[in-house]
């Protein structure tokens, strides 16, 4: 559903910053139309952080969730 990538895409541009300051990022795997779940890729320092599931949940997620209504859950993929 390239739409919905499209969408995903444009928020995560303005929440790279962030996780760029601590040399780490996010990218788009794919969208699960039948479950509406988001999947995400962690990179870099963001991989193996600790606290990674807390930005994921409290940060991308309740940020995406707010914003495009197609999406039902956020999931971090290796």
């Amino acid at each position: 559903m390239p739409g919905i990538e499209n969408k995903v895409n444009e928020h995560l541009i303005k929440l790279r910053p962030y996780l760029q300051e601590d040399k780490g990022d996010v990218e788009f795997v794919r969208f699960e139309e039948e479950t509406s779940v988001l999947e995400l890729r962690f990179l870099g320092n963001c991989k193996t952080c600790p606290l990674n599931i807390m930005t994921l949940r409290a940060g991308i997620e309740r940020y995406l969730l707010a914003r495009i209504p197609e999406i039902r859950r956020v999931e971090a993929v290796r």
